[in-house]
């Protein structure tokens, strides 16, 4: 098993994606739909790919982050991207969080108050970077990721050997309100796009220290979101094999959402692997939580010290301290079902994934890239067809929605 010592961002990658499109939406798809969004999980993991792996290429050709790189391109392309995190930032992280408290909820039990359990882990988890302690979790991440998917590929089979009656492969195009559905699973499905941004300071840190390639990065960041598809497309089919067609729907109470879900595991594989599942599962949306609880705060950090230099007060502890209190303040005054806050940020990070992906094309095909590192051919046919297939559907939702 060494190999897997030598995995890092791409991984990491796979922490912070699989969360709450993987755990919440495809599972919900699955539920609600069967197999009949296969389709669109499928489209928007291909259709995404390039944008996402330029985080690495360019950050491994350049030895800068896509931060640094969207200043050179132009100082307007990093205030979009200021005001973009800034109205994002706070609603994905209440999301996350309310998943992780959820879960929480039912593995510890004595109390179901999400904004309780919310509060603890959003103050956990700054106790943990504020005293810069992230790496422990850094080192056992690829563990968490390898359990939940070896758990989550039995449960699959298992449940598919049980429940042969609900393997149509028949594809449907949701319209009205299950519109909205079908945008927040592509919108957030594998990730938002602008963890290609996270991605690449993860992947410059872990050149730091030991000295990779771009081809070592690339099959790092290949293999992270190669797990990502398999295990939305698991996720899926534990909606499709245990409950679609049953005529049980998905509660969008935290908590009792949070135990249909480990219910799932539970009902394939017996009673007894209950416990392992509810940590699993809580382990992996905990990690989601603290990821982004980090990552935001650092990308804002970057960007301040390019659009804000003379303003040494707008530091990563400023800003981890601004979304913690911020998150805190979103779901003790404004939580109402876990469901509505999980639409918000997916729609979200939606209708804002085209501005993402262009300005990543951008990027990569600009003087800034040495030309022996620049896309393929087939990346550039593959990053046309997603700008198109994104800007689309952006606009197209845009209009149905007003």
């Amino acid at each position: 098993m060494g190999w897997i010592k030598k995995l890092g961002p791409g991984l990491l990658f796979a922490g912070a994606a699989i969360g709450v499109s993987h755990l919440v939406q495809s599972t919900r798809a699955g539920a609600d739909f069967g197999w009949g969004l296969l389709w669109a999980l499928i489209l928007a993991n291909v259709l995404k790919y390039p944008f996402f792996e330029y985080g690495t290429r360019y950050a491994l050709a350049t030895g800068k982050n896509l931060l640094e790189g969207y200043a050179q391109l132009g100082k307007h392309y990093l205030w979009g991207y200021f005001f973009l995190n800034l109205a994002t930032m706070f609603t994905i992280q209440t999301a996350v969080t309310i998943v992780t408290a959820s879960l929480a909820s039912i593995l510890f039990g004595f109390t179901l108050n999400l904004v309780f359990w919310s509060a603890v882990i959003t103050l956990l988890c700054l106790l943990i970077l504020w005293s810069g302690n992230y790496n422990f979790l850094d080192k056992i991440i690829k563990w968490i990721i390898l359990i939940l998917t070896l758990s989550t590929v039995i449960a699959v089979v298992v449940a598919g050997k049980n429940e042969i009656d609900t393997t149509s492969l028949k594809q449907v195009f949701p319209s009205g309100d299950s519109f909205i559905f079908l945008a927040a699973l592509i919108g957030w499905m594998p990730a938002p796009l602008d963890i290609s941004i996270w991605q690449s300071i993860w992947t410059l840190e872990k050149s730091k220290k030991n000295k990779i390639t771009l081809k070592e990065g690339l099959f790092d960041y290949k293999f992270g979101y190669f797990v990502t598809i398999i295990l939305g497309v698991c996720f899926m089919g534990l909606g499709t094999f245990v409950l679609f067609g049953s005529g049980t729907t998905f509660s969008n109470n935290g908590s009792a959402f949070a135990k249909q879900l480990i219910d799932l595991y539970s009902s394939t594989l017996g009673k007894g692997v209950y416990p392992f599942i509810a940590v699993a599962a809580f382990t992996t949306m905990f990690s989601t939580t603290l990821t982004t609880l980090d990552a935001s705060p650092r990308t804002m950090e970057n960007v301040s010290k390019i659009l804000f230099p003379q303003k040494t007060l707008l530091n990563f502890r400023f800003w981890i301290v601004l979304l913690a209190v911020g998150t805190v303040a979103i779901f003790t005054f404004l939580l109402s079902e876990m469901g509505t806050l999980v639409q918000i940020a997916t729609l979200l990070s939606f209708v804002t994934a085209p501005f993402y992906a262009l300005l990543n094309y951008k990027l990569v095909t600009s003087k800034q890239m040495p030309v022996e590192h620049r896309p393929t051919v087939g990346l550039h046919i593959l990053s046309y067809l997603g700008l198109i297939f994104l800007s689309l559907f952006a606009f197209g939702f845009l209009y149905l929605a007003t």
